[in-house]
């Protein structure tokens, strides 16, 4: 048997010393228990991590995001559609490569290989097209 002080590891409870006597099994899991707090911390700091670093299942994400509301979906809808609308008004060629770069998730060598042009020329209409979008809306 062992004796631990309570006060070392509840100091928010344990204000002044309190000893207990405790068995090798309970000690050596509340070593085996600071040592994995101290791994951690270790790890936060030489990653620089501002987050939790056991967040592989996704619950930390959702408990992080805030749920959308119906409203928010709705004018989320709307403003998809208002876009796509104000694409759909540019010139047909920006047009085309706007949609296909932004909707069919489409690189702009490949727009320039189905098109049979060069990518410059692709790059240029997007970036002049997106330039247009942003007046319009």
């Amino acid at each position: 048997m062992k004796k631990i002080n309570l006060r070392e590891l509840y100091p928010d409870a344990y204000t002044t010393d309190f000893f207990v006597n405790v068995t090798e099994d309970v000690l050596e899991t509340i070593r085996a228990s600071e040592r994995a707090e101290a791994a951690y911390e270790r790890k936060m700091y030489r990653y620089k991590a501002q987050y939790s670093l056991d967040c592989e299942n996704g619950i930390e994400n959702t408990v992080l995001t805030k749920p959308q509301t119906p409203e928010m979906v709705l004018e989320e809808k709307q403003l998809q559609k208002q876009v796509y609308a104000t694409v759909m008004k540019l010139p047909e060629k920006q047009a085309k490569r706007i949609y296909a770069r932004y909707y069919l998730c489409m690189t702009v060598n490949e727009i320039a290989a189905v098109e049979g042009v060069d990518p410059s020329r692709v790059r240029d209409s997007i970036r002049r097209g997106l330039k247009k979008l942003e007046k319009k809306l």
